[in-house]
């Protein structure tokens, strides 16, 4: 019963430290805009 207590401690910990990852890059990031230009070819404006 320890091991198993033990596993579940360690998978625990992992995704806490993953979630604690996760919303320090959602708060603490900002992303930068861009201008953004995207080609269309033609034979996709007129069928």
């Amino acid at each position: 019963m320890p091991s198993l207590f033990r596993f579940l401690f360690v998978i625990l910990l992992l995704g806490g430290l993953g979630l604690a990852g996760v919303l320090a890059l959602a708060y603490l990031v900002q992303p930068t805009e861009r201008e953004m230009t995207i080609s269309v070819p033609s034979k996709r404006l007129n069928p």
